[in-house]
């Protein structure tokens, strides 16, 4: 008869890191549930991911935007927020979420959280502050994680799922922040390609900086001295959130069962991963720099498994 572990190192193998490319962590981590659960998280993050695209699509492409278009797009998230709303979703994927929704009991405030913010990714260009950012994230980053955190904790009893037993924004948050904010430095040169910016303003005004600097860093100018700092304030809160979400996860843990916990530790592991490769005094903050491998990914997710088999050992893992 197969250990746990066993299992778990047989999913491992049958993942091709290599083809995973929207939302790699989350669909890393969830192919590690049960194959229901697993579908109901890709139905999910594809609808997200379809309106975040967008919105990201539209500004990528317009350094400017008039009312008339800002309205149309408005229009367009509300549209998609009301049809989820009423479940009168059209199409194979969409009527799939409508039941996905119903059966996983997935509460509907983190999609109308996400529209939120999508129409203030329409109406404004950046942050003035980090708090006006971690306002945003609420929705852009908490309440996906919060969907994810939700599946997690979801108990079948005679058929029927129960919601977990814990809060779940509370839960999602620290890791939703955590990786967002590592988010923005791993992706410094295509969202400054793409004409984004998630650095808060005030922050760049402290350390001498322009969002014109920012895209001449990014195109491969010298990175400044002022950048450097910017970027070690950001990681004096990564840190804060990352020891947060170690606390979140041992919570929460005594309430998943083992599959889900273990997709918890990995997918925090692979934001960890990034994090640990930003190097504030030497980085040229590219993508090849930044971005692990799926060799990488790989390694890291099996290393994952076996240091939390040995630390579970005894414990139902």
């Amino acid at each position: 008869m197969k250990t746990k572990t066993e299992d778990y190192l047989e999913i491992f193998e049958s993942i091709d890191f290599e083809k995973i490319k929207d939302h790699p962590n989350i669909l890393i981590a969830a192919n590690f549930w049960e194959k229901e659960r697993f579908l109901a998280a890709k139905t999910c993050y594809k609808l997200l991911r379809e309106i975040d695209d967008y919105v990201d699509d539209v500004k990528s492409t317009h350094s400017l935007i008039s009312e008339n278009e800002k309205s149309t797009m408005v229009s367009h998230v509300d549209s998609w927020l009301k049809k989820i709303r009423e479940g009168e979703l059209t199409g194979s994927v969409k009527n799939e979420l409508t039941e996905v929704i119903r059966v996983f009991k997935i509460p509907l405030w983190p999609m109308e959280t996400f529209a939120r913010s999508m129409i203030y990714d329409i109406h404004h260009d950046g942050f003035p502050s980090l708090q006006a950012f971690l306002n945003y994230a609420q929705g852009a980053s908490v309440a996906p994680a919060s969907i994810f955190v939700h599946l997690c904790g979801l108990r079948k009893i005679n058929g029927h799922f129960t919601e977990p037993a814990y809060d779940i924004k509370e839960a999602a948050t620290p890791c939703a922040v955590f990786s967002y904010l590592v988010h923005i430095i791993r992706d410094f040169q295509t969202d400054q390609e793409n004409n984004l910016n998630y650095f808060a303003d005030n922050l760049l005004q402290k350390y001498g900086l322009s969002r014109s600097d920012l895209r001449d860093m990014a195109k491969g100018s010298s990175i400044q001295s002022g950048f450097r700092k910017l970027i070690g304030e950001y990681m004096y809160f990564m840190d804060y959130y990352r020891k947060q979400t170690l606390s979140a996860i041992d919570r929460i843990s005594p309430h998943l069962e083992p599959r889900y916990r273990l997709s918890l530790h990995i997918i925090f592991n692979l934001y960890l991963m990034v994090y640990e490769r930003i190097d504030i005094k030497n980085s040229v903050f590219s993508r090849k720099e930044l971005n692990p491998t799926a060799d990488e990914i790989r390694e890291r997710v099996y290393q994952t498994i076996l240091h939390y088999q040995k630390n579970y050992s005894g414990q139902e893992f």
